[in-house]
């Protein structure tokens, strides 16, 4: 990690859309020191960052200083230029090499830049799957929820339906990080992976990698590296049913990059999101938060998806208000460790 970001456990932020003036503005008013972006597909906004195409060093140097201008430092992208499933489902073995040098290029221009992680995912094809994005909580606020006995009334317009094996996908999936990750370690940029979500055996066909503890060990070991570790969504895990205490204990403060916060109640094969101090929820956040302080996790907690609250509608999983509030908790939680 380069020296300007500390080894320390803190706040931070992220966006969906492009890293405004505004948004600069509102990250640094909330106190946090560092923010992420987060490039993805959906009707009615641009995306944090293009996709389809190796990011420049030049654009990425850029945002980097109009971050540092705010007084915020660019921690991380949250995913990659190409997803990782597009890559994982591209037959052709000259058009998948095609895809992964987009993101080997993206990677070194990241390192050049100076930003230091890149974080990719386990969805097919790109974002996390929920039945509903209306489900009530907490005075009214709307969630997502996942339940499998609705999946049949999605309407996908992506054509994504297919009949792919599991060892199939292990295989691409190992071609790919023994081309990405030495690249990764040349330009000083750790990858981080986020959980399939949901985390069940497949969707569509489609074999999800990252849904057990099993499986997020077999993707370490692929190719064991410094610059390869966990972006521990928390919701994704309490999802599993995993007890998120013994999850980071398990993998250790050198293998968690950053951290997701988001609470959900219930497991697969149905469960809804919920506000980060549920009761309800599935695992209580302040025992977690000592496990990551006990572990020696160094990195940033950001709010994850968040139930869309009184006056908001421009994003399925929540927008600032939820946010804000969520990095709020965080922060005091923090301070009561001192």
């Amino acid at each position: 990690m380069p020296a300007d970001f500390p080894d320390e456990m803190r706040v931070a932020i992220g966006t969906y859309k492009p890293a405004t003036d505004d948004f600069l503005r509102f990250a640094a008013q909330l106190g946090v020191d560092d923010i992420l972006l987060t490039p993805h597909r959906h009707p009615g906004f641009e995306s944090a960052l293009p996709l389809g195409e190796a990011w420049s060093e030049d654009a990425l140097a850029e945002l980097k200083s109009r971050a540092n201008g705010a007084d915020l430092r660019l921690y991380a992208v949250e995913k990659m230029p190409v997803p990782l499933y597009e890559i994982l489902l591209t037959d052709d073995a000259d058009e998948r090499a095609d895809l992964t040098s987009i993101i080997t290029e993206t990677i070194t221009n990241m390192g050049a830049a100076g930003v230091p992680v890149l974080g990719y995912s386990g969805h097919p094809p790109d974002g996390a799957v929920r039945t509903t994005r209306e489900h009530p909580v907490r005075g009214g606020a709307l969630a997502s929820a996942y339940d499998v006995d609705d999946l049949h009334e999605l309407d996908r317009d992506d054509d994504i339906e297919r009949d792919v094996s599991e060892d199939l996908m292990w295989e691409r999936y190992e071609e790919f990080l023994h081309e990405v990750v030495p690249v990764a370690e040349d330009a000083g940029v750790t990858l981080g992976v986020h959980p399939s979500d949901p985390p069940v055996e497949q969707l569509f066909g489609i074999p999800l990698l990252f849904r057990n503890r099993e499986n997020f060990q077999r993707a370490l070991d692929i190719h064991p590296s410094d610059n390869h570790g966990l972006k521990l969504g928390m919701g994704c895990w309490s999802e599993m049913g995993e007890d998120l205490v013994d999850v980071i204990e398990h993998f250790g403060g050198d293998q968690i990059v950053y951290a997701h916060f988001r609470d959900v109640v219930g497991t697969v094969p149905r469960f809804h999101e919920t506000f980060v101090d549920d009761p309800a929820g599935n695992f209580d956040e302040y025992e977690v938060i000592e496990a990551l302080n006990r572990v020696g996790f160094g990195g940033v907690m950001t709010p994850d998806h968040v139930p869309l609250m009184e006056g908001e509608s421009d994003w399925e999983f929540g927008s600032t208000l939820g946010r804000s509030y969520t990095v709020g908790y965080l922060k005091g939680m923090l301070k009561s460790l001192e």
